[in-house]
């Protein structure tokens, strides 16, 4: 009798969850259906969470504000192609300065302040592309600076040519040039910019290699002024100085060894290419060779040597006072 009602209709065995073998009810098609796919596997931009899909609805927020925004993804992990000014302030200064832009990317969830709020307004009002991004994003692009949550990414810098520079002054001004030799720091060669464009120098002619470059750390210390102001690169700075000697422009060398103050440098109001050293090695053996006079920074105390944007500061004001042009 027991094994007859395990096996009949409406016997135990056929309850909801019974473990126990027999005929078992039919599932009306619903099985059948629940096999059914899905469809196919929704783009990045739609799936919930990811990076895509956050960059899309920031581009759409930002558009419903009237704010441009790219949500290109970067092209030039294997190209340096463009270069990344860091850190909130810096950004605003380049900002202000009129640096060309490539994007403007910011912190997803940053903590906005005024500078924060200024940058990422100037690029919607100047059209600039503006993305959101994670901060491990930030820290490729910035290459590890410090960022602050927002980086401004520029294009990489396109150099003049030394022989341009002299045409650069205006008419009846005689020319002014700064040229380094081998000034490794770039935070230097952006504080040199700096100096060159407050007093009136046409342009900078820094070597092709082992010196720095206009990368973002450069482009951060020069505050914006490497906008206003033309740099040359040199592939033999001796002889880029040699050839403006030949056209009648006086080489002056910075060095803490010159016999003649900065101050009571008569050759000042003449055509004029000043050449600074980096600090400590000085000016190298042929460069010092090639100029017509090495100058001095007279120092009350001994002191080994003032780093390269110190002493040009120093010496250009010097110039432009002996020009007066102050």
């Amino acid at each position: 009798m027991a094994g007859g009602k395990a096996g009949g209709q409406g016997g135990r065995g056929n309850k909801p969850g019974s473990h126990r073998k027999g005929a078992q009810a039919g599932s009306g098609g619903q099985a059948r259906r629940a096999l059914k796919g899905k469809g196919p596997t929704p783009r990045a931009e739609e799936r919930t969470g990811h990076v895509a899909k956050r960059r899309a609805d920031f581009a759409a927020r930002s558009a419903d504000k009237g704010r441009p925004v790219s949500s290109r993804n970067r092209g030039d992990r294997g190209v340096r192609s463009t270069e990344a000014i860091a850190g909130r302030n810096a950004v605003v200064e380049a900002l202000r300065a009129g640096v060309p832009v490539v994007a403007l990317y910011v912190a997803e969830r940053v903590d906005a302040d005024d500078r924060i709020r200024e940058a990422v307004q100037f690029a919607a009002d100047q059209g600039y592309p503006l993305l959101e991004a994670p901060r491990g994003e930030l820290d490729r692009i910035a290459d590890g600076a410090l960022h602050q949550g927002i980086v401004l990414q520029v294009p990489a810098y396109e150099y003049a040519d030394p022989k341009e520079l002299p045409a650069l002054a205006s008419e009846g001004q005689p020319p002014l040039i700064v040229a380094l030799d081998g000034v490794t720091d770039p935070r230097n060669l952006g504080a040199v910019i700096r100096s060159a464009a407050a007093f009136g120098a046409h342009g900078v002619v820094i070597p092709t290699r082992r010196t720095a470059s206009m990368s973002g750390a450069a482009w951060k210390a020069s505050a914006g002024a490497a906008v206003r102001i033309r740099i040359a690169q040199a592939s033999n700075l001796v002889s880029a100085l040699r050839a403006y000697k030949a056209e009648g422009i006086f080489v002056v060398g910075l060095d803490a060894d010159g016999e003649t103050a900065v101050a009571a440098l008569e050759l000042a109001t003449e055509p004029l290419v000043l050449v600074v050293g980096a600090e400590g090695a000085g000016l190298s053996r042929l460069v010092a060779e090639t100029c017509d006079l090495l100058v001095s920074v007279p120092m009350t105390r001994d002191v080994e040597s003032l780093n390269a944007g110190v002493a040009t500061g120093i010496a250009l004001y010097e110039i432009a006072r002996l020009r007066g042009t102050l």
